[in-house]
C-alpha cells in the first residue's frame, strides 16, 4: 500500500460527524435567507474551460493557482476556481433570454492551489448571491443587508468592512508607474503593510503617493469619511466618499452600527471589482469569512452588458467557528436503538418511532446484550427489543 493511499491531498481534509452537521446547518441557514428573499438557485459545472479564467481581464487567476486537466478532446480544463465568472458566463448564455435584473444564488465548491503550509484550504464550500442588472445603489444595499443577515444567522459575533475599489483604481490610473510597482502597491495596501508603504513612499512627490500611504489607515467607524475628504481630493473621490457614506448610513438603520466598519484601503486581487467592496468576519476566524463587491464590466466580457454585485460566504470557515463555540449542539444522539432477530420487524418498529418524532437506529449487532453495550457507549438512553411475535420491550440504559 502506498503512503498516499491513506492521505488526503494537501489543502483538503475529510469532514466527520459534527463537522458535517455544522456545515449543513450553516448552508441551510444561509440558503434559506436567499430563498426567502426571492433568489433562484443555479449550479454550474465543476469543470470549466481554462479560457474562462485566463482571458486578458482575469489575470488574477494565474495558471499555477488552478487545478488543470484535459477533456476527451485534449482541451485544457480547470476545476472551478471561482463562482462569479461561471455565473457571468451562464447569464450570457442559457439565461440570455431572461430579463434583468436576475437574482441568483449558489451553494457549491471552488478549488484553488494555495502555497504549501499556507493554512488555507484548496477546496472551499461557498454559499453566495449575484444580483445581475437593476439599479446599482439599490442592489448594493440589498447585497450588504443580505451579507449581514447571512453572517448573523450563523453567529452574532460578526462585522462587515466596507470600502470602494474605485478609489484605489482611480489613484493607480492617475499614477504613472511600472506594472510591478502597481501589483506590489496593491498587495501592500491589501495586507495593510504600512512599514513597506512608508519605506517605498518615504518622500511622497505626488498626491497619489501620499494617498497610498494613507489608505491602510482610513479604517474604523463613520468618522473615516471626514478624514478621507482631507486626503482624497477631487470631484471623483468626493462623489465616491459621499456615496459610500450614504450607503453606510442607510445600512446602519438595519444592521447595528457597531457591526459596520469603513475601510477605504480595502482592495482585492480580483480586480474585476469596480465599486463597493466588502468583507465579513466572524469572531474566531482570522481571515474573511465573506467577501464580495460590485463588478460592472465582467458580464460584458461574456457578451452581455450588465452591472452586477454579489458576495460569497466561506461555509466551512463559519462552521468551524460554530463548532469551537458549541460542539455539543451538532452532535445528534439517537433516542432509541432497536434490536430484533427479524430485520423486517426491527425496521418497521424504527419507522413507527420515527413517525412519532423520535430518532431511531436499527441495531445490526448479534444480540441484545451487545446492543445494550453499544447504547451505553454511545449515550443512547433507550433500547427496544422486538421479539419474534412483534412484541416490544423497552429498557432504559
Amino acid at each position: 500500500m502506498k503512503k498516499t493511499d491513506l492521505l488526503t491531498p494537501e489543502g483538503t481534509r475529510d469532514l466527520l460527524f459534527e463537522e458535517c452537521a455544522a456545515k449543513r446547518t450553516v448552508s441551510e441557514r444561509i440558503t434559506r435567507i436567499f430563498e426567502d428573499f426571492g433568489y433562484s438557485e443555479v449550479i454550474t459545472p465543476g469543470l470549466e474551460f481554462f479560457d474562462v479564467f485566463s482571458g486578458r481581464t482575469w489575470h488574477q487567476f494565474p495558471q499555477e493557482s488552478m487545478y488543470k486537466l484535459v477533456d476527451g478532446k485534449n482541451r485544457l480544463m480547470v476545476i472551478r476556481p471561482d463562482n462569479t465568472l461561471p455565473i457571468a458566463r451562464l447569464a450570457a448564455t442559457r439565461l440570455s433570454g431572461e430579463e434583468l435584473p436576475l437574482k441568483l444564488f449558489y451553494n457549491q465548491n471552488i478549488f484553488m492551489v494555495n502555497p504549501k503550509d499556507s493554512g488555507r484550504d484548496d477546496e472551499i464550500s461557498q454559499c453566495g448571491i449575484e444580483i445581475l442588472g437593476g439599479k446599482s445603489d439599490a442592489a448594493d444595499f440589498e447585497a450588504l443587508v443580505l451579507a449581514a443577515k447571512a453572517l448573523s444567522a450563523c453567529d452574532e459575533d460578526y462585522r462587515i468592512e466596507i470600502g470602494d475599489s474605485g478609489i484605489f483604481t482611480e489613484l493607480m490610473a492617475d499614477y504613472e508607474c511600472d506594472p510591478e510597482l502597481a501589483v506590489n502597491t496593491r498587495g501592500w495596501i491589501e495586507t495593510k503593510n504600512i512599514p513597506q508603504l512608508e519605506a517605498r513612499f518615504a518622500d511622497p512627490k505626488t498626491p497619489e503617493e501620499e494617498a497610498f500611504k494613507a489608505l491602510p489607515r482610513l479604517f474604523g467607524g463613520f468618522e473615516v469619511f471626514e478624514k478621507a475628504r482631507g486626503i482624497l481630493r477631487g470631484e471623483f473621490f468626493k462623489e465616491r466618499i459621499d456615496k459610500l457614506e450614504k450607503l453606510c448610513q442607510e445600512l446602519s438603520e438595519i444592521v447595528p452600527k457597531d457591526k459596520i466598519c469603513v475601510d477605504l484601503g480595502l482592495v482585492n486581487k480580483k480586480d474585476y471589482y469596480t465599486g463597493i467592496i466588502f468583507r465579513g468576519y466572524v469572531e474566531g476566524y482570522g481571515q474573511p469569512a465573506l467577501s464580495g463587491g460590485r463588478y460592472d464590466r465582467l458580464l460584458g466580457e461574456f457578451g452581455r452588458n450588465a452591472a452586477a454585485v454579489g458576495f460569497a460566504v466561506n461555509v466551512e470557515a463559519v462552521a468551524r467557528v460554530l463548532l469551537k463555540k458549541d460542539k455539543s449542539s451538532f452532535v445528534k444522539t439517537p433516542d432509541v436503538i432497536v434490536w430484533s432477530e427479524n430485520p423486517t420487524s426491527a425496521l418497521k418498529h424504527c419507522a413507527k418511532l420515527i413517525s412519532e418524532g423520535l430518532t431511531a437506529v436499527n441495531s445490526v449487532l448479534e444480540c441484545p446484550k451487545c446492543t445494550k453495550k453499544y447504547a451505553k457507549e454511545h449515550n443512547i438512553k433507550r433500547v427496544d427489543i422486538v421479539d419474534k411475535d412483534g412484541k416490544v420491550s423497552n429498557e432504559e440504559v
